[in-house]
């Protein structure tokens, strides 16, 4: 069965299991730069994916042991970085957050719409804030969505 199918409890211990198999049939990297390619390469396949798919609750796990998983790194960086990359629209390839200068438009879990700027200041652990001028010129706010409640961002 593929991982993708799983639920979240069979998914944390189908990755616990390859993880484990994997380092069981991988020898001992040779050199640092091994080492340091076999991290990036785990980071890669299996912790940025994790992010992407995980839920607000499961993040939030996360963010508390993330110095021990992920290493001296900033979690919004990293951790949410790559939760929000689950929705393209919201992010940048090479900034960390929530990419505010394009206009997006989210489509959420009960049918509700809301468009507007993401704002990277407010837009945290795992929620996201939209700004925007309303007809009146006054700057207008909705949220917070929280990451599971959104299904669809798409630039607008």
């Amino acid at each position: 069965m593929k991982p993708d199918r799983l639920s979240g409890g069979q998914a944390s211990l189908f990755w616990q299991f390859a993880v484990m198999t994997d380092s069981i049939l991988k020898p001992v990297p040779a050199s640092f730069e091994d080492l340091a390619a076999s991290r990036r390469l785990w980071i890669e396949q299996i912790l940025r994916p994790w992010c992407r798919q995980m839920p607000l609750k499961e993040l939030r796990k996360a963010e508390q042991e993330w110095l021990d998983i992920a290493g001296k790194v900033d979690v919004n960086a990293t951790l949410w970085t790559w939760a929000w990359e689950r929705f393209p629209a919201l992010v940048h390839p090479d900034l960390p957050g929530v990419h505010e200068t394009h206009r997006v438009v989210i489509r959420l879990k009960d049918g509700r719409t809301a468009s507007g700027f993401p704002d990277a200041r407010q837009s945290v652990r795992g929620t996201l804030i939209l700004v925007d001028y309303d007809p009146s010129g006054s700057l207008h706010t909705q949220g917070p969505f929280s990451i599971d409640e959104i299904i669809q961002a798409e630039p607008g």
